[in-house]
This record gives structure tokens, C-alpha cells and sequence, in this order.
């Protein structure tokens, strides 16, 4: 984390603004590890700023969950917990199947053309060659962050984009802890082809049945390898649900 520059902390945009966007890439990309003091003084050194506009960003990333603010002790940011993750993709595959129904629903042409155009930039990456595509994990992050918000984008409900926005930073934290020791998985460019040909398809049921297969199945992944066994409380009883049904 290096300290503001005078762009980042320009007119029309606060300093607060700027620490939670350089705070917010640290978390996520793992270089402040989970369970960490955030020490005030040593963060107000390295990025020059007073306390106020820190202890306002560093609020902002509480209210979402990124960060954890004790009474009397400051702020740490959570441990990486099994239960947590679980939590999370449970939400993100009752939120964005919905999301995507409604901008499937509402999507004009040029939805359709920021869709292509992003999945375009996401493929090439996830064709790499894996020592290449290692090398380029951000990259990668970025353009898989941008494909997943814009499937979601023309759904015409600012809070609920708001709420997705908030479980995929929850849910990117995890995915790249799990990616500093693993590498990109191979079926994820198939499940994105599909999800992309369904949408502009405007084939809602599909489009949405493989968008939370996709997420569940990635999210699960990253959950076994911290917790064997472990698996999304109510999607888990969802399938069961609809094992029931199909057997009855």
C-alpha cells in the first residue's frame, strides 16, 4: 500500500474515498492477512493522511463486512472462517440468479454489447496457458469481477446491486487466498460460455440455473479446502428440496 498521490485524492473525491478504495484492494488481494490488526498510527504514516478520514473508510469497510471494529480496541479484519464463506455463497446464489433474471428481463442492446465485449477480455485470459495465466491472477480477478457485474447490471435495482456488490468483495477475499495456493480452474471458461450464450439468449431459467451452479460449485470448492465436508447450509437443503420433488 503506497501512500495517496494527489489524483487519487482529488476534488469531487474525498480522502476517505480514496483510503477505502486502496484499503479495499489490499484486503482483498490478501496482502493484509486475515485476522490482522489494522494499527491506526501505522496506517495514518503510510499513507500520509490524518486519522479522521482513515477511521471514516475503515468504518465504511466495517459496514460491509470487510473489516471488524472492536469497542475501545480499533479495527482487525476477520479471520478466514469456513462458516462465513458458506454464508456467503449461499447468498450470492439466491441474489444473482434473481439479478440476472431481471436484467435478462430488462436488458437493452447495449447491455448485450458490455456483456460480450467483457467476456471477450475474460476468455482470453482463462484460455492462457496456466503458467501464464498464473502470472496474471489480477488481470484475471479483474475482468471476472466486470463479467459477473455485468451479467447483473441492467436488472434496474440499485440496492440489490449493492448487496451483490458487497458479497463478491466477501467473496473475492476467499477466492484469492485460495488462489495464492492453487491454480485457476480449467471448467470455469465453460460455465462462463454457457452462462453468456443463455443470457443473450434471454433464456432466464438456464441463464439463472447455471449462474448459481457456477457459483456454488467454485465457492465449494475454495470452502473444502478450508473446511473438508463442509458445504452451503441452505443450497445444500435446496437440492434436497428438489431431490424430494423429482423423487416424489
Amino acid at each position: 500500500m503506497n501512500p495517496l498521490s494527489d489524483r487519487e485524492a482529488s476534488p469531487g473525491r474525498t480522502i476517505a474515498d480514496a483510503l477505502d478504495v486502496k484499503l479495499r484492494a489490499a484486503i482483498l488481494s490478501g496482502e493484509i492477512a486475515p485476522g490482522a490488526k489494522l494499527k491506526l498510527e501505522a496506517l495514518r504514516e503510510r499513507f500520509g493522511v490524518s486519522l479522521s478520514p482513515l477511521r471514516e473508510a475503515l468504518s465504511r469497510l466495517a459496514a460491509e463486512g470487510l473489516v471488524l471494529a472492536e469497542s475501545q480496541r480499533g479495527f482487525r479484519l476477520p479471520e478466514a472462517s469456513g462458516e462465513r464463506l458458506a454464508e456467503v455463497i449461499t447468498l450470492r446464489c439466491q441474489l444473482e440468479p434473481f439479478a440476472l433474471a431481471e436484467s435478462i428481463r430488462r436488458g437493452d442492446d447495449e447491455w448485450e454489447e458490455r456483456l460480450v465485449a467483457v467476456f471477450h477480455r475474460l476468455s482470453k485470459l482463462e484460455r492462457a496457458e496456466p503458467r501464464a495465466a498464473r502470472a496474471r491472477v489480477e488481470d484475471w480477478e479483474k475482468a471476472h469481477r466486470e463479467f459477473h457485474e455485468a451479467l447483473i447490471s441492467a436488472c434496474g435495482m440499485p440496492i440489490l446491486l449493492q448487496f451483490c456488490g458487497v458479497l463478491n468483495d466477501l467473496s473475492d477475499r476467499y477466492r484469492r487466498l485460495f488462489l495464492a495456493r492453487n491454480p485457476l480452474d480449467r471448467n470455469v471458461l465453460g460455465e462462463h460460455q454457457a452462462i453468456l450464450d443463455a443470457a443473450l439468449a434471454r433464456k432466464a431459467d438456464r441463464a439463472t440455473a447455471l449462474l448459481r451452479r457456477h457459483v456454488e460449485r467454485t465457492g465449494t470448492n475454495v470452502l473444502r479446502a478450508m473446511q473438508p465436508g463442509v458445504a452451503p447450509r441452505r443450497a445444500t437443503a435446496a437440492r434436497a428440496r428438489n431431490g424430494a420433488r423429482r423423487a416424489a
